[in-house]
């Protein structure tokens, strides 16, 4: 599987992050919380939620590019179809490893909660 961060991966619309929004599935730690949905492809897409409370537009910008990038280096490990909304934690320290490491326990975390669609 490629490494790129294609558009098809991301979480780009109002009513893509609306419908994340709405479910009741939800995993947190230190570094980070995570809403997911399942989203009936094979594709997991990410939607990030980094507001001014983490801090000014660098910090914002740091945290939302280490995010990213731990999503697109792990993306073909995480569990398959599910649509993920992650903030950092309040009072999280925005380290790499840290975040690679809570992404993906997270998502499996949440892939266990959920209901499959296979049904």
């Amino acid at each position: 599987m490629s490494n790129h961060f294609p558009k098809k991966v991301r979480l780009r619309t109002q009513y893509d992050f609306d419908g994340v929004y709405r479910s009741d599935y939800f995993a947190a730690d230190d570094v980070l919380v995570i809403r997911a949905v399942r989203n009936g492809t094979d594709q997991t897409r990410l939607g990030l939620s980094v507001s001014r409370k983490v801090g000014n537009a660098v910090v914002r910008n740091h945290w939302k590019r280490r995010i990213r990038e731990s999503f697109r280096l792990q993306r073909s490990d995480l569990p398959p179809g599910m649509d993920i909304v992650a903030r950092p934690r309040k009072g999280a320290q925005c380290d790499f490893d840290a975040i690679y490491q809570s992404l993906k326990k997270l998502c499996q975390r949440l892939d266990r909660k959920m209901p499959s669609t296979k049904s």
